[in-house]
C-alpha cells in the first residue's frame, strides 16, 4: 500500500537507482497521475523530468474500461481483448478518439506550453505512470517513444497487474513494477491517497 503517489514515487525510485547520475537519462511522466510519481523518480536519480501526452480511449457506456489509447505523434493502440467482448460502432470509436485527441492536444498546451518537445533519440528513456490496469496508454506510450529510436526504454511503475507488467516485457528494454498483483482490481486499491491530480498541480511539478 503507498500512501500517495509522491510516496510511490519515492519507493520507485530505489528501484531505479542504477540509472542514477547518467547524463542521457530522461523521465517521462504520463500526464496527470504519472507526474507526482515521476517527480519523486526524477529528483532522485537526477534526471530531467518532462511529460509524455497519452489518453485512454474509454468504451461508450463505460469510460473506464479502456479499449484503446492516443498518445502524442498519432500513435493509436488498440485493446484487442477489450473489443474481442464489447461491441463498438466505428462511428462511436470515431466520436471518443476526436474528444480524446482534442482533450491531448489541450494538455499539451496547458503543460508544455511554448516549450519544445525532447529529443529523445539515443537516451535511456524511463516512462513512468502512477499504475498499469490494462496498459493500453502505457503501450501507446511505448510505440510512440520507440519511434523516436531512443538507446533504450524502461518502463517503471509503482504497480500494476501482473499480465500486464509482464505483456509489456515484449515491448521495453527493462519494466519495473514494484508491485505486480494477480488479482487485480483498480489501481486506486494499491493507495490510501488516490485523489485526482490537477493541472496546477502538474504544472507546478514540471516548473
Amino acid at each position: 500500500m503507498f500512501k500517495d503517489r509522491r510516496d510511490a514515487g519515492r519507493q520507485l525510485a530505489g528501484a531505479v537507482a542504477h540509472f542514477s547520475g547518467q547524463g542521457d537519462v530522461i523521465v517521462l511522466a504520463l500526464p496527470r497521475g504519472g507526474v507526482p510519481v515521476a517527480y519523486e523518480v526524477a529528483r532522485a536519480i537526477g534526471a530531467p523530468l518532462d511529460v509524455f501526452l497519452v489518453r485512454k480511449l474509454g468504451t461508450p457506456g463505460q469510460p473506464e474500461l479502456a479499449m484503446g489509447a492516443i498518445a502524442s505523434g498519432g500513435v493509436v493502440v488498440m485493446n484487442d481483448d477489450v473489443l474481442r467482448h464489447v461491441s463498438v460502432a466505428p462511428a462511436e470509436l470515431a466520436a471518443v478518439t476526436r474528444e480524446e485527441t482534442a482533450e491531448l492536444e489541450r494538455r499539451e498546451r496547458a503543460y508544455r506550453g511554448l516549450r519544445p518537445h525532447p529529443s529523445l533519440e539515443g537516451r535511456v528513456v524511463i516512462l513512468v505512470d502512477d499504475g498499469l490496469a490494462t496498459g493500453s496508454s502505457m503501450r501507446a506510450a511505448v510505440r510512440a517513444v520507440r519511434a523516436q529510436k531512443p538507446q533504450r526504454l524502461v518502463v517503471a511503475v509503482p504497480v500494476g497487474a501482473f499480465s500486464t507488467c509482464e505483456g509489456l516485457r515484449g515491448e521495453a528494454d527493462e519494466v519495473v513494477c514494484l508491485q505486480r498483483p494477480r488479482d487485480f482490481a483498480a489501481v486506486g486499491h494499491w493507495y490510501e491517497d488516490f485523489s485526482q491530480t490537477s493541472d496546477a498541480e502538474v504544472q507546478a511539478l514540471l516548473a
